[in-house]
């Protein structure tokens, strides 16, 4: 399919100079690249959207018209497509790209790893070779927490080092933000913000688009509104004998909406300070064990949970939260949205796919 639809700018706020900027978005349509389409034209520029629509369904795009007021630009190929992407490159003549597009589950990368390297490797790698080619200098990659591994201490900040990944999917994050760096390096015009994201939850406050799992949801937010709203019979904690307070893993949860914003903060970053590569952790700054986020989605929602203790899961780190420091700092950016508001938000956009259901 083509491009199926045209973006209007829904915004009288933003400047001329910014609204003639478009932005290639690859993963548009997912959980973060559809909330990150959002914030860009809130700010005035020309989202394009590339997707797949392998793990995401099409329509979000009408979640996003109802948001923004019209419907953005959607091209629905595969990135790891050449011949595809180079119409998308020449019809839309980019400003910047925002490249989401990658497999993201911990644990079936673990089960199958060919599958990961192939698509994150060469997706990003087709992505650099056009952005050369096109003379597109702005890069917004979207690396992982899962760089760090275990990390040696805490709050990890982005001079931590990159320790031996502990599954493909955090092996393919370390190994693409080599792949960039090492463009930049022979390509001196280019720059890139490598954005580390901890726990992205929550869902957009209209409830019109949210996280979106295919099958068994991978991710524990979307395993709890799903169970609580009776898809699932009960909630899978996997392994309650860690080192941590009370035995479960811990991990810096961070509401959607403050991540995708962050990505805007980078984009006029490197607009500001052209060919600079810098990494970025995105997060709260605050570790949450798994039964907190069970216990306080209770609270919030009035909602009790089935919940049974398994065993661990492998690939999964014992804990990790974030020193976000640099990205306050730099690209003046902080969070300002809760644990609270994002499991409020989770749920509701539960409650509105159940009653779309009914």
């Amino acid at each position: 399919m083509d491009r199926v639809c045209t973006f209007g700018r829904f915004l009288s706020r933003a400047s001329t100079q910014i609204m003639s900027k478009k932005v290639i978005v690859t993963g548009g349509a997912g959980f973060i690249g559809a909330h990150t389409v959002v914030e860009l034209g809130a700010e005035g520029y020309v989202p394009v959207i590339v997707d797949n629509f392998s793990n995401t369904e099409e329509g979000v795009i009408d979640g996003l018209e109802k948001i923004m007021g019209s419907r953005p630009i959607v091209y629905k190929h595969d990135c790891a497509d050449e011949q595809a992407m180079t119409k998308v490159f020449e019809n839309e003549k980019p400003f910047a790209v925002i490249h989401f597009a990658a497999y993201k589950a911990v644990g079936e990368s673990v089960q199958q790893p060919l599958k990961y390297y192939e698509n994150n490797l060469c997706s990003l790698i087709n992505m650099l070779k056009l952005m050369v080619r096109y003379d597109v200098h702005h890069l917004v990659f979207s690396s992982s927490a899962t760089v760090y591994s275990q990390p040696e201490r805490l709050p990890v900040d982005e001079n931590s080092p990159l320790l031996e990944a502990t599954s493909p999917y955090g092996y393919t994050k370390q190994v693409c933000e080599r792949i960039v760096r090492d463009t930049l390096r022979a390509n001196a015009q280019m720059g890139a913000a490598l954005l580390r994201y901890f726990n992205p939850i929550g869902a957009h406050e209209s409830a019109h688009i949210g996280e979106l799992p295919y099958g068994v949801p991978n991710n524990l937010v979307p395993f709890i509104t799903q169970t609580a709203i009776g898809l699932r019979e009960q909630l899978t904690i996997f392994g309650n004998d860690y080192n941590t307070p009370d035995g479960t893993c811990i991990r810096d949860y961070i509401h959607v909406t403050d991540l995708a914003k962050a990505h805007v903060k980078a984009l006029n970053w490197l607009d500001n300070n052209p060919s600079r590569c810098e990494a970025f952790n995105l997060g709260q700054g605050v570790g949450n064990s798994v039964l907190e986020v069970v216990k306080t989605f209770e609270h919030v929602t009035g909602q009790k949970l089935n919940y049974v203790i398994g065993n661990r899961r492998e690939g999964d780190v014992e804990q990790v939260w974030a020193d976000a420091t640099k990205a306050n700092q730099v690209l003046g950016w902080k969070t300002e949205l809760s644990l609270e508001k994002a499991l409020e938000d989770a749920w509701r956009w539960e409650q509105r796919l159940a009653s779309s259901r009914s």
